[in-house]
């Protein structure tokens, strides 16, 4: 995809300016025939109730679980952003997005069709994956926790809503549908991005906006099944937003960490692949990125023990070719701590192979 991605938190310190255009379009249409028997429905007429009947089930649906959710979709405010989260459980834990927190420790959170804040603390940020939690200084009565699914029933064309603060406009909701899944996407460090690699992303058509980062994206079980990210943008559009491409982090990493911070105050078991080593993106004779030179190795780490060494490039691993540190970064994402796999490297001019037990990041 040569679309280039934005982290969706929203700088308080931009003015936010928000139009709403709504245009209706009617049209009428006619038929000639033979006159149906008097009193009989026409078939126009039959049509036109069955698509009402599936339209106002349709909007049921999205007003039950709009219901069912949103008490759980809070706002955080920060000193210089704000971002959405999720209420993880009735003890007053948020989970979010760490570039949600950034570097600050204390938060207001205000709860959908809440007039008040209520002050929380960092429990702990995982950046390398991009989530967080947070926990009230008080428990409001009535906290309602989320009701999280199973990211291995997310499928390709599923309706889903996107819940959170898109642009300061709280308690908004979109509506889209699962794109595809498995997706693995890279975020950039500038603007208080983790610069983090991200594999298994939920990809979404419902519109994620600054603000949106943190929050829910939900079936119409009401369950969740994401976190809003990452919005997706046209390079060739001056880095516009490229309308209906979003990514969520899946809920089955969601509840892996937010889990282990609870639990440890910390993630003690990523469940990341590494190789173990520091290594720098190098170029060829025409400039071009040619692969990954190992600057130094762990000496406890999977490419040391495979027999790889400082000046050694890599220029594939696993069945993915390697030119950048980013595509190294991406071709792990997917891979857990233990795997075996093949990797390729040019060492003083000789191509090399070797079998490459995966370490944990």
């Amino acid at each position: 995809m040569d679309a280039s991605l934005r982290r969706s938190r929203l700088r308080r310190s931009a003015p936010v300016l928000t139009a709403v255009a709504i245009a209706a379009l009617l049209s009428g249409c006619s038929q000639s025939g033979p006159a149906a028997p008097k009193g009989s429905p026409s078939p126009s007429a039959s049509n036109v109730q069955s698509s009402g009947s599936v339209t106002d089930s349709l909007q049921s649906d999205y007003q039950r679980v709009i219901k069912n959710v949103l008490p759980s979709v809070v706002q955080i405010d920060a000193s210089a952003s704000l971002g959405s989260g999720i209420v993880y459980d009735t003890q007053g834990h948020i989970v979010t997005n760490a570039h949600v927190v950034g570097n600050e420790r204390t938060f207001k959170v205000s709860a959908s069709g809440s007039s008040s804040a209520v002050t929380a603390r960092l429990v702990s940020a995982y950046p390398e994956q991009d989530l967080a939690v947070i926990k009230l200084d008080s428990v409001p009565s009535g906290l309602k926790a989320a009701r999280f699914g199973d990211s291995s029933k997310v499928e390709m064309g599923q309706i889903v809503l996107a819940m959170g603060s898109p642009l300061g406009l709280s308690s908004s909701v979109t509506q889209g549908i699962v794109s595809a899944t498995g997706r693995t996407v890279s975020e950039g460090r500038g603007g208080g991005g983790t610069g983090a690699t991200l594999a298994n992303m939920v990809q979404t058509s419902a519109a994620i906006n600054p603000g949106n980062s943190g929050g829910a994206l939900v079936n119409l079980d009401s369950e969740v099944i994401g976190i809003p990210t990452l919005a997706a943008t046209d390079p060739d559009m001056g880095g516009s937003a490229a309308p209906g491409i979003g990514f969520a982090i899946p809920v089955s990493m969601v509840k892996t960490v937010a889990d282990q911070i609870i639990k440890s105050g910390k993630v003690t078991d990523s469940g990341r692949a590494a190789l173990g080593i520091t290594g720098r993106t190098v170029v060829d004779s025409g400039y071009q990125p040619a692969g990954v030179a190992i600057v130094n190795t762990n000496p406890n780490g999977a490419a040391a023990k495979a027999g790889l060494k400082p000046g050694d490039i890599i220029v594939r691993a696993g069945g993915t070719d390697i030119t950048t540190i980013t595509s190294l970064t991406e071709a792990l994402a997917a891979d857990k701590p233990g795997q075996k796999i093949q990797v390729t490297y040019n060492r003083d001019g000789v191509r090399k192979t070797a079998e490459v037990t995966l370490g944990e990041v």
